[in-house]
């Protein structure tokens, strides 16, 4: 009988600390939707493509736990793993990554417990995104709970690349052969120039506007 009120206090648990990682991302999301309107009233654009979220599966915990020889628990969980919540914020240019990252910051409530900034650092396979960890205060009827998100910030083309890296990388669970390996980073190379390239070409047709606009002042 006391193993089954055990297993039944772990799943109570287990089930209050997902609802405040869920809480967490809507919280968040809620964030980057204003801070995304704001940008529309004031300047008609947004520096903002899409966003997703995703709290991480079960079975995806439990791997990861195992993979760091750690007790599965909801203990373990919460102080070991950080990614649980999860925004991935999609972006036009690599010049708005850090402006978004740095109204996240900025905000009140959200502290940023640490950066990992694979856009100055990119990994030895070419993956290139901006990582932020970050706690958010879920208000509960009696209390407040701090609860860690995973943010990422990366362009579309970044996107693009890591999603088949994802792919691959699952394909092969994380042994691809090495002239894949090879051609991917290849890939990684070319998505940093297209980057480059959009991000100049947008550059140009802006001052090409701002000519146009200030001739027609004069006019």
């Amino acid at each position: 009988m006391s193993k089954i009120s055990g297993n039944i206090e772990q799943i109570d648990q287990w089930k209050s600390t997902m609802f405040l990682y869920n809480s967490a991302l809507k919280s968040i999301n809620t964030k980057i939707d204003i801070l995304n309107s704001e940008f529309l009233q004031l300047y008609h654009t947004t520096p903002i493509e899409h966003v997703t979220s995703r709290l991480k599966s079960p079975q995806s915990i439990v791997k990861k736990l195992k993979k760091k020889n750690l007790e599965v628990n909801v203990d373990n969980m919460v102080e070991y793993i950080n990614d649980i919540a999860g925004i991935r914020i999609i972006c036009s240019f690599m010049s708005d990554i850090y402006p978004i990252a740095d109204m996240i910051a900025k905000q009140a409530d959200i502290t940023v417990l640490y950066v990992k900034d694979y856009i100055k650092n990119p990994k030895a396979n070419g993956y290139k995104s901006y990582h932020m960890i970050v706690t958010i205060p879920v208000y509960l009827s009696d209390r407040k709970i701090e609860t860690k998100v995973e943010i990422q910030i990366r362009t579309i083309a970044m996107e693009f690349w890591a999603s088949l890296e994802h792919k691959i990388a699952y394909k092969f669970e994380g042994h691809a052969p090495e002239h894949i390996e090879s051609e991917l980073k290849a890939c990684a190379d070319m998505v940093h120039m297209l980057d480059a390239k959009m991000y100049s070409l947008n550059h140009e047709i802006a001052e090409y506007s701002d000519v146009r606009t200030d001739n027609t002042e004069e006019t």
